[in-house]
């Protein structure tokens, strides 16, 4: 059972597409994220940074061929984190349920 826990550094709206995102698999290539996500390299790189000093999303960078590739994971505390958000964020939808 996962306690929950409201976080702002994943409640961002982008930042929780990310987290979803990358919740979902190992290790993502940053271009399928962006492009998943519908922004612009710069608008993910700026959320990343956030979560990856939150120790939230690591980034590798992999030489393939010609060009350097970046890949975007969720870490195990990321994983906690955003299993705890999104326990809060059930919990607050049950209490406004509960009340109708």
């Amino acid at each position: 059972m996962t306690d929950p826990a409201f976080d702002e550094v994943i409640h961002a709206p982008n930042r929780l597409r990310i987290c979803t995102t990358l919740a979902t698999v190992d290790a993502m290539e940053f271009s399928v994220v962006r492009d998943a996500l519908t922004v612009s390299d710069s608008v993910l790189s700026k959320h990343v940074k956030v979560l990856q000093a939150a120790s939230y999303v690591s980034v590798t960078k992999v030489r393939g061929g010609s060009h350097l590739r970046t890949w975007l994971a969720l870490t195990p505390e990321g994983q906690r984190a955003l299993a705890g958000h999104i326990a809060e964020l059930q919990r607050i939808v049950e209490m406004t349920q509960a009340g109708k």
